[in-house]
């Protein structure tokens, strides 16, 4: 062997290594202020400071917003430089693009140019949502709160400035127990059972964000039904055509078109639930497993979340294409309207 090969050493192997174990440190064996604590399981978004009519959930949605907007701008840019292969981050926003106009135009056909900037749109709001989330400080950093109801909390921990923490070594079943260390808690006004409220939380765990995309993916349902079809698209709501000329089909149909009814408001609650369950459960299971373990386990999670959350945002933009579609078809199988 030449001395041209020599041994490498495994030095990233080490530092991994020496990451878990500082990881296990902190989490079992350290300070108290330093282990993770399991949040407090709440449903609706929370006001990021007392009084605002601003919820963490909202703020979190204007967050992804924003990174959608410099996405957006930074392809704008791409595109007027006259470049013709992408390169980096472009790249893949190109081949996401593709790909959903791809699915768009297999499954709206001459209406995919009309659709395809509502699905896409639907497509990367929520992906942005559920991977901004994943971003370390979400759900974590936030302002301290007394602690309500059977909710345990923890003594709270002052660091520097108005910094403070929870510490995990203390924790408080009754709000006199504890006191800010060097200093009383009702003097610095601060809680003495205390949880976290966090400034952002992951828009989807929130009921509200869900149920006005899926209102919104419902009525765009209809106006594109219209738009196909003209005020024939109703016919199949309210179907009685045969009701009299032959009465027990008519009969049939009629219900039919009411079960038809019923299944565009089951939608909303289809297209609400099933996303909102899925990363809450995620986000639950995070924040829970990562105060019970350390390092190794919440990382596979991570990787588990962002699997998910596109998922979840390839699910709901996919639904949507399809249901969408199928309203721009009449009941004979004939097609009203052209495509542009």
């Amino acid at each position: 062997m030449s001395e041209t090969h020599q041994k490498r050493l495994p030095i990233k192997r080490w530092i991994v290594l020496a990451l878990i174990l500082l990881g296990v440190y902190f989490a079992f064996m350290g300070p108290g202020f330093l282990r993770p604590i399991s949040p407090a399981v709440v449903l609706p978004g929370e006001p990021i400071a007392q009084g605002s009519p601003i919820t963490n959930t909202l703020l979190a949605t204007f967050v992804a917003d924003f990174v959608l907007i410099l996405v957006a701008f930074g392809a704008w840019r791409f595109a007027a430089s006259g470049k013709l292969v992408p390169e980096g981050f472009y790249n893949f926003t190109e081949f996401l693009i593709e790909f959903l106009w791809n699915a768009a135009e297999g499954a709206a056909g001459k209406w995919a140019r009309r659709i395809f900037p509502w699905t896409a749109t639907i497509f990367l709001l929520v992906f942005a949502a559920n991977m901004v989330k994943l971003v370390p400080g979400f759900e974590s950093i936030g302002r301290l709160e007394q602690a309500h109801g059977s909710v345990k909390g923890y003594a709270p921990v002052h660091l520097f400035g108005n910094v403070y923490a929870l510490d995990k070594g203390r924790p408080v079943e009754h709000a006199a127990e504890a006191t800010v260390e060097g200093a009383e808690s009702h003097e610095e006004g601060l809680c003495t059972s205390c949880e976290v409220i966090p400034y952002l939380r992951g828009s989807a765990t929130d009921l509200n964000f869900t149920f006005a995309l899926a209102v919104a993916t419902v009525v765009l349902i209809q106006v594109f039904g219209v738009w196909a079809l003209g005020a024939a698209y109703f016919g199949k709501f309210v179907n009685t055509r045969t009701m009299f000329t032959v009465p027990m089909f008519g009969v049939i149909d009629f219900g039919v078109g009411i079960l038809e009814l019923v299944s565009e408001f089951a939608k909303i609650l289809s297209f609400g639930f099933r996303l909102f369950g899925n990363i809450f459960a995620g986000a639950l299971l995070i924040s829970i497993l990562g105060a019970l373990t350390a390092v190794v386990v919440p990382s596979a999670l991570y990787l588990l979340e962002v699997f998910v959350g596109a998922i979840q945002a390839y699910v709901f933009s996919m639904l949507a294409l399809v249901f969408i579609s199928q309203a721009t078809i009449s009941h004979h199988g004939d097609e009203h309207g052209e495509g542009h």
